[in-house]
């Protein structure tokens, strides 16, 4: 990256956070209650970054036009705001990853389409909630990603220009997203990604591994 870089700013589900198999435990927990066999894995990681739009759709194949869809979506995220961290975990190489940032001098924080609800206390049960530098959820501003409000309102918790910050993201609403806001964007191969290509995304880089990351940022 050719700007000096001063933060580093994380989607969570699929970036930051392996948060698939608690997903899909509430999605299955849904089944249970109805006498139906559970959904294994690999069929609701890919869509994980969709939320209970996609998790229901592959869990029970109904869409937000369905007429149980509100009841189902409100069941879905109670069971889940239960079960928040049962199985999740950081990536592989992403607590390294923050360590040597705050240990560079870097700032970081969460930009997510989660509701803060979810978001904050994922975070901090994770063991992070206090030092991320700001928690941005889907709520926070009013607007989601793809639009850049959030990355704007993470930059100025932050007190850093947008110019001078990374998102890094699994999806290609965070590249779009972070483009919009002016910000260089990373997409990650390690994350669910929707069945979706991130090399088509028009991210500046894209990565294997979290700790790819620190090869490609450096500060004046």
């Amino acid at each position: 990256m050719t700007t000096p870089i001063q933060a580093i700013l994380f989607d969570l589900d699929g970036t930051f956070a392996d948060t698939a198999p608690d997903l899909g435990y509430a999605v299955n927990l849904m089944r249970k209650a109805r006498n139906l066999p559970p959904v294994p894995d690999e069929k609701t990681r890919p869509v994980t970054s969709s939320g209970a739009r996609g998790l229901l759709g592959a869990g029970f194949g109904i869409t937000p036009d369905h007429a149980d869809y509100p009841a189902m979506r409100d069941e879905f995220l109670n069971l889940y705001e239960a079960n928040l961290c049962r199985e999740t975990r950081l990536f592989d190489g992403m607590a390294q990853l923050i360590d040597t940032l705050e240990g560079r001098g870097y700032a970081w924080g969460i930009v997510t389409n989660k509701a803060e609800r979810f978001a904050l206390p994922l975070m901090s049960q994770l063991g992070y909630g206090k030092r991320a530098g700001c928690i941005v959820g889907g709520d926070t501003t009013g607007k989601m990603k793809p639009h850049p409000d959030p990355l704007y309102a993470a930059a100025r918790r932050l007190d850093v220009e947008p110019e001078t910050c990374v998102y890094v993201g699994d999806d290609e609403r965070d590249v779009q997203a972070g483009r919009a806001a002016g910000m260089k964007t990373i997409a990650v191969r390690y994350g669910y990604l929707n069945g979706s290509d991130p090399a088509v995304w028009g991210a500046d880089v894209v990565i294997d591994r979290p700790l790819e990351l620190l090869e490609l940022i450096y500060r004046d």
